[in-house]
């Protein structure tokens, strides 16, 4: 072969190999998804709780990632990360790769209500793919135990002579709206002290550093004698081991939503794949079906309202409407009118 030829040759091989090297790395992009989906769970899940240990969103996540650990054959790892009202724990989430490693054990708090309060950089709605909803916090008004009331009357006639101070997980939590909108059906006034969770809402509670708290956790502590309820959330009998008490609705506030006690789902980043979602909504159903989780959840004051992806939506879509209405009445600013955050508070020593 002439020295032209084998010349030719030689440029026809290099433009062939070029091409290769042009289209190999971008079939293999394209099939590294797919292939990630496949196989899902390939190593430990984190599941990201906002709040600090020992509250009520702790507890379900403990009870929820054990179960699902086992279908995945995977570890689902706690990562706690409280503050601004469990917004911390849910931006990172936001933040994160959506391939099913990082989850977020959700509150209405921290995506339909403290949005509205303290600057955030996510959209309650869009950043996120809902996975399925656990259930509502079995919830009481509860003070403590020396103070001067039974009943919301008798708390509505102390507060408008004394200061009455009330504890919740954080700002833009449930008990927070939920104090928020007594206020406005009664024309009184709280100091609202938020704290990082509920545990040390409900210690300060007992130690009497505050008054009132309005938390799934406190009905445990109404039980041991070391909270006095004035009311409960629901329409149904009083939780177990809270006696000679009314429903706030019973007491006569008819517009009660009874979804103020707090509501507890998983989440993850938006663009989840599907498949990953499924198999995700399909586990934690299956957990909150166990008669053992059942069980539990009650167990840690919260009722099981088992809810796939699409119903969670609708339920934080809602509770996001009523904080809406709660806090765009002029109680509290508005995160769009003020671009401020309230300024947390400190648990009084």
């Amino acid at each position: 072969m002439s020295q032209s030829g084998t010349l030719y040759l030689r440029r026809r091989t290099l433009g062939w190999m070029s091409l290769v090297a042009v289209m190999c790395p971008a079939a293999v992009l394209a099939s590294t998804p797919s292939a990630d989906v496949a196989a899902w769970p390939s190593k430990p899940i984190t599941l990201v709780v906002p709040y600090t240990p020992g509250g009520t969103n702790d507890n379900v996540a403990r009870l929820i990632a054990e179960k699902v650990s086992a279908r995945a054959g995977q570890p689902v790892i706690l990562d706690y990360k409280p503050g601004a009202g469990g917004t911390i724990g849910a931006q990172f989430v936001a933040k994160a790769k959506p391939d099913g490693y990082t989850l977020l054990n959700a509150s209405i708090g921290n995506l339909a209500i403290a949005p509205l309060l303290v600057p955030v950089h996510f959209d309650p709605f869009k950043s996120f793919q809902s996975i399925a909803y656990v259930g509502n916090g079995i919830t009481t008004f509860a003070v403590r135990a020396d103070f001067p009331a039974k009943n919301l009357k008798e708390l509505v006639e102390y507060a408008k002579a004394h200061p009455v101070s009330l504890g919740t997980s954080g700002v833009g939590t449930p008990g927070h709206m939920a104090g928020e909108y007594f206020q406005q059906l009664t024309g009184i006034q709280l100091q609202h002290v938020p704290y990082k969770g509920s545990a040390a809402a409900i210690n300060d509670a007992i130690g009497g550093h505050v008054d009132l708290v309005i938390d799934p956790l406190s009905t445990t502590f109404v039980r041991g004698g070391k909270l006095k309820a004035l009311a409960y959330f629901g329409t149904d009998a009083p939780p177990e081991g809270v006696s000679g008490v009314q429903s706030v609705v019973q007491q006569g506030y008819k517009q009660w939503d009874n979804a103020f006690g707090g509501s507890f789902l998983w989440t993850a980043p938006a663009g989840l794949p599907e498949p990953i979602r499924k198999k995700l909504t399909q586990w934690v159903l299956e957990a909150i079906a166990e008669p053992e989780v059942h069980k539990a959840l009650i167990n840690v004051q919260v009722n099981p309202v088992p809810q796939g992806a699409e119903g969670t939506t609708v339920i934080v879509r809602k509770m996001h409407d009523i904080a809406q209405s709660v806090f765009g009445s002029g109680t509290v600013a508005l995160n769009d009118k003020s671009g401020k955050s309230p300024a947390d508070g400190k648990a009084k020593n």
